[in-house]
């Protein structure tokens, strides 16, 4: 195979479940009718995408995506990737690739990297001890290899869903129950505090992964999904490194860091409009898809060349997603050509 462009997207889908299973605290999930609905709209938008390479969020039910994709005519040009017993009792991270593209199988990986501490005494005497007591993904990050051009590296993917800027429900804990009276007005701070919390530990853990895959060599690196935060957030400042952009043709490039298509296409085009979810009036960029040096314009170790990104984020502005089958998220798209640096 030797592909001269390569499309790539992320999707969130809503809560993906076959009708009639419970959601979260919604004992009767969507509706037969809501659920066709919806298997409608993820299919026209799938053939939209026409992406070589889509990864996803929240998908409960393996039969919903794969009945979505037969009814968008991609069985026969795509795989979809999917864990084994996506039967709607969790929410897994999945994928549908073109078919020749995967190498190897894929895998799920839930627990943090062995040997990770987040945890330290402080940078001066002021500062009180920090510990932090988490091992392991809200939800499994789906890693796989695809090898777009025989003549090329295989490129690692890795697509993740962080916890959200939802504040945790602390009052289920002991301690809250303990003393509601004295906790109770604080909940929602306190949740969100840990909501934080959880997310920035995600996105550690994640980095730790990359930099070991990354460091001194040229593996090429695609991050996809949805971290549920913002592009110069600190979720996405660990993710990154925060390397710099603005270099000179092949001059630059950074042997660890991820590129946003955000930035990319910032360079691009002369107004900004992306933003992949709404949350009372806030429009804010969640979705995110990031690339190794391998993919950027200015890197002395270019193979690929960004050719724009595109936000199809029109349904966010209607708040009945039910109604239509739409789903809360924007859908980014953004397409790579074959043109290595010096070539």
């Amino acid at each position: 195979m030797k592909l001269r462009t390569l499309s790539i997207a992320t999707f969130n889908l809503y809560n993906f479940n076959e009708p009639g299973l419970r959601l979260y605290g919604d004992r009767d999930g969507w509706s037969a009718e809501q659920h066709a609905l919806k298997t409608a709209w993820t299919a026209r938008m799938l053939r939209l995408l026409e992406s070589d390479l889509v990864g996803f969020q929240e998908l409960w039910h393996a039969a919903s995506l794969a009945r979505a994709v037969q009814q968008a005519g991609l069985e026969a040009t795509h795989e979809l990737i999917v864990p084994p017993g996506t039967d709607g009792r969790r929410i897994v991270c999945a994928a549908l690739l073109r078919r020749g593209l995967r190498v190897g199988e894929p895998e799920w990986i839930a627990d943090f990297p062995p040997g990770l501490h987040l945890a330290a005494g402080g940078d001066d005497a002021q500062s009180p001890e920090i510990a932090v007591s988490i091992d392991g993904f809200s939800r499994p990050v789906l890693h796989l290899r695809i090898q777009p051009r025989d003549d090329e590296p295989e490129v690692h993917v890795f697509v993740c869903h962080f916890k959200s800027k939802a504040p945790s429900k602390v009052y289920y804990e002991p301690w809250y129950r303990a003393d509601p009276a004295r906790y109770g007005k604080h909940a929602t701070a306190l949740g969100a505090a840990l909501a934080t919390i959880r997310r920035t530990a995600e996105a550690a853990a994640l980095r730790v992964m990359l930099t070991e895959l990354m460091k001194d060599n040229d593996t090429p690196v695609i991050v996809l999904g949805d971290i549920n935060d913002a592009q110069l957030s600190n979720t996405a400042n660990i993710l990154t490194e925060q390397p710099r952009y603005l270099f000179s043709d092949a001059t630059g490039g950074s042997d660890v860091a991820l590129y946003t298509a955000q930035t990319l296409q910032e360079f691009r085009d002369t107004r900004d409009v992306y933003y992949t979810h709404v949350h009372e009036g806030v429009r804010e960029s969640l979705d995110h898809i990031l690339v190794s040096q391998e993919f950027y314009d200015h890197s002395r170790k270019r193979r690929w060349l960004f050719d724009g990104m595109t936000v199809d984020n029109d349904h966010l502005n209607r708040d009945d997603h039910e109604a239509e089958g739409s789903n809360d998220h924007g859908l980014i798209r953004a397409v790579f050509r074959y043109r290595p640096a010096g070539g």
